[in-house]
């Protein structure tokens, strides 16, 4: 049985948020970025102001200019991210070895006996009950192909390109539409005469080798459905993070240890969430001189609580210049996560430290 992967996104992630949270947005365009006053930039946009002609990295002046019913939003990281979190745990609640892509996407490899159609279906379910948000889906026989997929798909739905259909699905699509041809690359291949796959296919191996060395074999296999780059799964995420904005450049160590504690927190209930313990600890401060530092430890027994969570934080902080230089920004990263139930059998193991 030739190989299936299953690629699932959310669309326009920063904008499909704001109009999910936001009711009176309704089915008004909304374009995501910086402060237009201060020449800020197009970061996502809606479909309806895309086909308005709005393009991502745009400025948000002629962004508005082009589509002036549009509702602008500013840009919010911190809770893009969270959400982000959040969508990958629904996806995981379905089919828990996947790859993550960006903050709104994930590669899944189908076994033989997986029904692609309902996998799909389940996936869109549980993003749509749990976050309100629009999610496509692309099947195919490679990572690349399944994206490419969903890209068909405007914001909610989903496309295969079934077995043996590969060529006919690549040939009339423009060459820009492959991983890795830019700009530059694009000129060049209209100058040798693609400007379609098909076009690109027909070039053969060896003129793509010689205009563009190994790079040009990757496009190669692009466009000739020969790539096969694995999936990368892995049952639960690899780390976590939270920061904070210091309220004011703070050379108060106490206050740190006070913000440090809500990240703790959060942490905590993140790990429990998901079951999962982490086995380092990373502190990231960012000074107020634009200047940055990361300390890191590595337990012998994973954590899952925040009051240990945070005594590893503070004793970090003593190795860091904080109080004698104005903090701007702290963080904490857990990774080495495990399975809580995998760290509690090694601790049952040797329950007198060995």
């Amino acid at each position: 049985m030739a190989r299936r992967v299953l690629f699932a996104e959310v669309p326009s992630f920063y904008a499909a948020v704001e109009r999910a949270e936001d009711p009176s947005l309704g089915s008004r365009p909304v374009i995501v970025g910086g402060d237009p006053r201060k020449g800020g930039r197009v970061q996502a946009a809606t479909r309806e102001a895309l086909e308005a002609g709005v393009t991502l990295e745009m400025s948000m002046l002629e962004a508005l200019r082009r589509c002036p019913q549009a509702r602008p939003v500013r840009t919010n990281m911190s809770h893009y991210r969270e959400i982000s979190r959040r969508l990958i745990a629904l996806l995981r609640g379905v089919g828990p070895r996947l790859e993550p892509f960006g903050l709104a996407g994930a590669f899944f490899e189908l076994g033989p006996d997986t029904d692609a159609d309902a996998f799909a279906e389940a996936l869109r379910a549980a993003v749509r009950g749990g976050l309100h948000l629009p999610v496509r889906v692309g099947i195919g026989s490679a990572k690349f192909l399944a994206r490419l997929a969903a890209e068909e798909v405007a914001e909610d739905g989903v496309h295969r390109v079934p077995a043996g259909g590969e060529d006919a699905f690549l040939a009339p699509l423009p060459v820009t539409r492959l991983d890795g041809v830019g700009r530059k690359t694009a000129a060049t291949l209209a100058e040798l005469g693609a400007h379609t796959v098909g076009d690109l296919r027909a070039l053969g191996r060896d003129p793509l080798q010689e205009a563009f060395g190994t790079h040009g074999l990757r496009i190669y296999a692009y466009a000739t459905a020969t790539d096969d780059e694995p999936v990368r799964a892995a049952r639960h995420p690899q780390s976590m993070s939270r920061e904070s904005t210091v309220r004011a450049e703070a050379l108060d160590v106490g206050m740190l240890v006070e913000q440090l504690g809500g990240l703790a927190q959060a942490l905590e209930r993140e790990l429990t969430r998901q079951g999962l313990a982490a086995g380092r600890v990373t502190l990231k401060l960012r000074f107020a001189d634009e200047g940055a530092t990361t300390r890191t430890l590595t337990v012998s027994d994973p954590i899952t609580a925040a009051p240990r969570l945070l005594g590893v934080a503070q004793d970090l902080l003593d190795r860091t210049q904080a109080g004698a230089r104005a903090v701007r920004g702290v963080g904490l990263q857990l990774s080495a996560l495990v399975a809580a139930a995998e760290s509690d059998r090694q601790l049952a193991l040797f329950p007198n430290g060995g």
